[in-house]
């Protein structure tokens, strides 16, 4: 039975954090004297010579209103990457546990792991891109503290199956972490909805993609409150700067346009999927909820090239598991694709 005291690391229980000046005092004041600061200003039209708020919570409260769910199962990191770090670091014992990711998937899960010392099972996905849940059963042991999904996938740009996830999420005693960066452009529904069903699931979301802010570093975990406690408890004391907050903040209030931006880039998606079907040298398009289309090719390595050398820049996925041949397009605008089509139309 799920139990997060059986999963944290003995020393991050014990943990007592680092308490900044900002979290000491949080009210408004006429001087601050308390934490070292300049007291000129910056030499910028901006000042920035005053910390960040440490817990966002301003930004955490437009959140809450855009997602419905409270500000304090709300996580705000340096983009998703340091989400994943804190949750290796929180819950896994380095050269101990062990964490189960499901390639193809997103590189930096099996990074993270190789940092923080950690086996990391690889359970690869069926040839139709879906969790391989007897694999999984399998290669779960008693020291297996996380599950890594991510869905839509990176790099094939499906939607995993819903009921398999419910499923691990039912039946795992660990922590399953879902990888939503690609949500905004997915016909799936979102699975923090399921937060107050499943104690043990994270949620990770961002605003590197359909709300294009991939320069601020601003990555989201949606979980328990006793979960993003932990994450709170180990995060560095102001791990997003106040640039980031107060830009992110004035973004959060253009809903309408990033809803007009996921509209048009669905639709550059279809067009430029039917374009390339007729290409000799494609060989399959893979169905995509996300911002990107895997094409599977002929020759993976020599288009890629080709396109190089017209300062056209793709993935090559083709030496990815199960990604063999296979190019990796993210949907620019009308006139990149339009663009790429045309290039690609000159290959021979």
């Amino acid at each position: 039975m799920y139990d997060i005291n059986n999963l944290l690391r003995k020393n991050i229980k014990n943990l007592t954090p680092y308490s900044s000046a900002r979290d000491e005092y949080t009210g408004e004041a006429s001087v601050f004297l308390d934490a070292n600061e300049n007291a000129f200003g910056s030499p910028l039209d901006t000042a920035y010579n005053r910390y960040p708020d440490p817990m966002q919570y301003k930004v955490k409260i437009r959140l809450s209103e855009i997602k419905g769910v409270p500000a304090r199962n709300i996580f705000v990191g340096n983009g998703s990457d340091e989400a994943i770090d804190i949750l290796f670091r929180s819950f896994c014992n380095p050269g101990v546990d062990n964490v189960i990711i499901c390639p193809p998937t997103y590189g930096m899960y099996q990074v993270s792991a190789n940092i923080n010392d950690l086996e990391a099972r690889k359970v690869l996905l069926t040839e139709e891109y879906q969790l391989n849940l007897e694999g999984i059963a399998e290669a779960i042991d008693e020291r297996t503290k996380l599950i890594f999904i991510c869905s839509p996938n990176n790099p094939t740009g499906n939607s995993l199956n819903r009921d398999d996830i419910e499923t691990l999420l039912a039946n795992f005693n660990g922590i399953i972490v879902i990888d939503e960066a690609y949500i905004n452009f997915s016909r799936q529904k979102t699975f923090i909805q399921e937060l107050t069903e499943y104690a043990n699931l994270v949620v990770m979301q961002t605003l590197s993609k359909a709300w294009g802010l991939a320069g601020l570093r601003v990555g989201m975990a949606f979980a328990s409150e006793e979960i993003i406690e932990v994450m709170n408890k180990v995060k560095p004391p102001y791990n997003v700067n106040e640039a980031s907050q107060q830009l992110a903040l004035e973004a959060l209030n253009n809903v309408q346009q990033v809803n007009g931006w996921i509209k048009e880039t669905l639709d550059e998606r279809d067009k430029l999927v039917l374009t390339l079907k007729e290409l000799p040298f494609v060989t399959d398009i893979y169905p995509s909820d996300a911002n990107f289309i895997l094409v599977k090719t002929t020759d993976a390595k020599g288009i890629y090239n080709f396109l190089v050398q017209h300062g056209i820049i793709i993935r090559d996925r083709s030496k990815v598991e199960l990604c063999e041949g296979c190019l990796r397009i993210t949907i620019g605008t009308p006139q990149e694709n339009k663009i790429l089509l045309s290039t690609l139309q000159q290959y021979k």
